[in-house]
């Protein structure tokens, strides 16, 4: 399947049941992630983030045969310097910002999940696989290392020493070991996979919003904080939704 050269690389639906679905639409080159997919991302994650009436995000990939297989090294080096490259970056994070987003997220993935492909699907809450799904960081072989977040997010998902087989090794796993050592925590046939993520998302939506939002608030930002500062950040949180119940 080929893409239109005027057509989105990234496509958005949003279902009445609250389910925002962006779509990775670069089938033909395996839904390699350019600057104009990053660039829409972060223009539709400000979106999902905004609109009241998103409760899930479902992220799936086009075509047959990848979820997305990375960043577009076609365009490496392109910047017109380092620097600027690097200082772009930084007013831009990405992968920060999605992690940001106090909305759950889920990943239906398919076909390759390499590089920045398998990077963001670890910024979700959920990762479905389909029994065809190979995951992989393979950065370290091509001379630098996964930097859309992966050597942090991958050994907070997984245990650290397996974390650190797939990033120093750079070696693929397939959909039942990546099962086996929790990177994704469902895997089903091929032909069940948007209907397994779509009963999910809506499982999700159907929750009360704000309290989706905290327990995830919770959880993300509690985990790098001491025990005791997290027990406190959790009835901080527990005490607001309490308070928004009281009738006024």
């Amino acid at each position: 399947m080929m893409t239109n050269e005027n057509e989105s690389p990234l496509l958005y639906e949003k279902t009445p049941e609250g389910v925002a679905w962006l779509t990775l639409n670069r089938p033909n080159v395996l839904n390699a992630a350019n600057m104009a997919m990053r660039d829409e991302l972060w223009t539709l994650l400000h979106a999902v983030r905004d609109d009241p009436d998103v409760r899930c995000v479902v992220f799936k990939g086009a075509g047959d045969r990848a979820f997305s297989a990375g960043a577009d090294i076609s365009e490496f080096g392109t910047a017109p310097s380092y620097v600027e490259a690097r200082a772009a970056r930084a007013d831009r994070d990405l992968w920060g910002f999605m992690l940001s987003v106090m909305k759950p997220m889920v990943a239906a993935i398919h076909g390759f999940a390499f590089g920045a492909g398998c990077e963001l699907s670890l910024c979700c809450d959920f990762r479905i696989a389909s029994e065809d799904a190979t995951f992989a960081l393979p950065e370290v072989h091509l001379g630098y290392i996964p930097s859309a977040g992966g050597t942090q997010t991958l050994p907070r998902t997984i245990r650290p020493g397996i974390a650190r087989e797939m990033i120093l090794s750079a070696e693929p796993i397939d959909a039942q070991r990546a099962l086996r050592c929790g990177l994704v925590q469902r895997v089903v046939p091929r032909e069940r996979l948007l209907a397994e993520a779509t009963e999910v998302a809506r499982t999700l939506a159907s929750h009360p919003a704000e309290a989706v939002a905290a327990a995830k608030e919770a959880m993300l930002r509690g985990a790098d904080l001491p025990l005791e500062a997290a027990l406190r950040l959790e009835a901080a949180l527990a005490a607001r939704l309490q308070a928004k119940a009281r009738p006024s």
